[in-house]
């Protein structure tokens, strides 16, 4: 047998050692290349890694800016606030920890868990997801010696909005709350637990208002706790803003309109700036920065009287005899009135097989275009109404900033409505009727408008037709925005009209006469249905929510100073009964009464249910079956001597 263990048989094979120490040598390069690889290439990815579990980002919060009154008073402040956040790198367990935080803050531990789990791929393992967003001071104090015993939590220093007035300027200021997932995504700069404006001010002037966030290193250990800290960039505080509003004046308004539903705006003609703008009823903003449940929410918002609306410019009426203002000077446009050109009333004007009455079933006699400004004749307007026609009458108003939004830097502004032929054959699929017309020419109809937009075109008719932009930031430039098309002399006979109103004891507006001021306006009673001859004798016992609204529109002027001030005042019954309101302001103007004058306002009490205003485009009145639009008396404000017999 042959030796396998022989000499020959034992020979390394030809190419062993060199294979050998080929792969021993392709096992270091690639060693060595993994090594350059991660030591090398990829040093500065772990090196910031290391960082991160070393050193963390935080961001110090920014106080929001101020909001004062056009006098300096402090509106809207910031008071120091805690949040609880939970850093999940340094937390060992995370439901017990939510377990122990839902103990001691009383928050039920599946919102608490909601709250984490939706959160949780927003925020870095190593920055604290905010769980409770704005402590108590009680649930600070067991926080505080919980922190120790369960790593990861972190109570986080912050500012929250406070408002001195929460009530007296709810729909001006709005109120911040807490960033959405939307608004996150379309502004990069704001984070989780951010607050940002929602309504009002807050809302349109945040990107002002908000500032720029802070930013600190904190050197921390395993265990989370801080060794060191310094500070990159420090917080830009927001913008401190002063408005044009005048606190007294809101105030005023505010307890004039307490009790009931309805608006006040007080307007420089001149600049634009806005002095007063007051809405009934308000809602607490306050509410909205310390939380709001879910019952709380549901409360405000089905609440009938609508407290979240501000009716000065998200509501819109039925003018009534407010918009005669804008007949005549539609009227003097298109040379359709002579000014001392007489029409009879008798108190009624036959249309077809249908009887338009004036609210002064008696009638007025003969009365010029003064005249029926003065004693609010329906029967004149009736007439120019037909003279004019839908078209003339539509093309006025919206050139006279009817039908459209004011410009108010405010949010959801509501344009109002003025009708024509084509938007009444596409919304409802018929013809436009004569009697529709004379419905128009006294402010009824489907013709609604906002007390800002009566406001505003009051102001030109002062100040040489000029639409300005309402502004609530005190000293911004004057911004025009449109032109009423009538001349110096058209605008002022106008304006004298509303002084004669005023002055004349027969006028409708009599009651505010002012010695030592020059007063002007214009009453309205805007029906809100067709009311029976039953409901009619009814007088002042006419359920709530089928009595008229109540304008007056005026201005007051003295030494230069000249203000516009409109009143409105749901189901007040009688334009009259808007009356006291402006008188009130006028004092306060002029005379510096700001104090609420005797309890003595006529109409407007509200009941614990009350309707909603009116914002749709629906019709106020059937049409008749000959294809009339019924009649509606647009006034029902009497002459002085008429008005105290009632």
């Amino acid at each position: 047998m042959k030796n396998l263990l022989s000499a020959s048989t034992q020979a390394m094979p030809r190419f062993g050692p060199a294979l050998l120490q080929f792969l021993v040598l392709a096992l270091f390069v690639l060693f060595a290349v993994r090594l350059w690889y991660l030591q090398i290439h990829l040093g500065p990815v772990f090196t910031e890694k290391s960082r991160n579990n070393q050193l963390r980002v935080e961001y110090i919060f920014a106080p929001r800016g101020f909001l004062r009154d056009r006098n300096g008073e402090l509106l809207a402040v910031n008071e120091p606030a805690f949040a609880l956040g939970l850093v999940r790198e340094d937390c060992e367990d995370i439901p017990a920890t939510l377990a122990e935080v839902s103990r001691l803050s009383g928050i039920p531990l599946d919102k608490l868990t909601e709250v984490y789990n939706r959160n949780k791929p927003k925020v870095k393992s190593f920055e604290p997801l905010v769980l409770v967003p704005d402590m108590t001071y009680d649930t600070i104090a067991k926080v505080e010696g919980a922190v120790v015993r369960w790593p990861g939590l972190e109570i986080i220093s912050r500012t929250r909005r406070k408002y001195n007035y929460g009530h007296l300027l709810s729909h001006v200021l709005g109120y911040v709350a807490e960033a959405n997932e939307a608004e996150m995504q379309a502004d990069p700069t704001l984070s989780l637990g951010d607050y940002v404006g929602k309504q009002g001010l807050e809302k349109t002037l945040d990107g002002l208002l908000r500032g720029a966030k802070g930013k600190r290193l904190i050197e921390v250990d395993v265990t989370g706790r801080r060794l060191s800290e310094e500070l990159q960039a420090e917080p830009r505080a927001g913008q401190e803003v002063f408005l044009s509003i005048d606190l007294s004046l809101q105030q005023l308004g505010h307890k004039l309109l307490e009790g009931k539903s309805g608006a006040v705006v007080v307007l420089d003609p001149d600049s634009g700036e806005v002095h007063a703008l007051v809405s009934e009823p308000s809602y607490d903003s306050n509410m909205f920065t310390n939380g709001l449940s879910n019952a709380q929410w549901a409360e405000l918002r089905d609440d009938p009287l609508h407290p979240l609306q501000n009716r000065a410019m998200q509501s819109v009426y039925p003018p009534g005899s407010v918009f005669k203002l804008v007949m005549a000077g539609a009227g003097l446009h298109y040379d359709a009135v002579d000014p001392s050109e007489t029409v009879t009333c008798s108190g009624e004007l036959p249309l077809g097989n249908h009887v338009f009455h004036c609210w002064k079933r008696k009638g007025h006699g003969t009365v010029n275009l003064e005249r029926a400004l003065v004693e609010s004749c329906d029967v004149y307007f009736y007439r120019l109404g037909m003279k004019l026609g839908v078209d003339r009458m539509s093309e006025f108003a919206k050139a006279a900033g009817f039908g459209s939004p004011t410009g108010i830097d405010l949010p959801h502004e509501k344009s109002g409505l003025i009708a024509s032929r084509e938007w009444k054959l596409k919304r409802f699929g018929v013809r436009w009727t004569r009697g529709e017309d004379l419905n128009m020419s006294i402010g009824q109809g489907y013709t609604v408008v906002s007390p800002l937009q009566v406001a505003r075109y009051i102001g030109a008719i002062l100040n040489g037709g000029k639409l300005v932009k309402p502004l609530l930031i005190k000293g911004q430039r004057p911004q025009i925005t449109g032109r009423v098309p009538l001349t110096p002399a058209q605008a002022e006979l106008i304006k004298n009209d509303m002084v004669q109103t005023v002055e004349d004891p027969r006028g409708t507006c009599h009651r505010i006469i002012t010695p030592g001021v020059t007063v002007g306006a214009k009453t309205g009673s805007a029906q809100v249905m067709r009311l029976t001859e039953e409901m009619h004798r009814m007088g002042e016992g006419v359920p709530f929510k089928y009595r008229d609204h109540a304008w007056m529109a005026g201005f007051a002027e003295r030494g230069g100073k000249r203000y516009v001030i409109v009143a409105m005042m749901e189901h007040g019954m009688h334009g009259a009964a808007a009356g006291p309101i402006v008188k009130a302001m006028i004092n306060a103007l002029f005379m510096g009464q700001r104090e609420l004058p005797p309890k003595d306002l006529e109409g407007g009490e509200r009941p614990a249910n009350g309707p909603a205003p009116i914002d749709t485009v629906e019709p106020q009145f059937p049409e008749a079956p000959t294809g009339e639009t019924p009649a509606a008396s647009s006034d029902q404000e009497q002459p002085q001597q008429e008005a105290d017999q009632q």
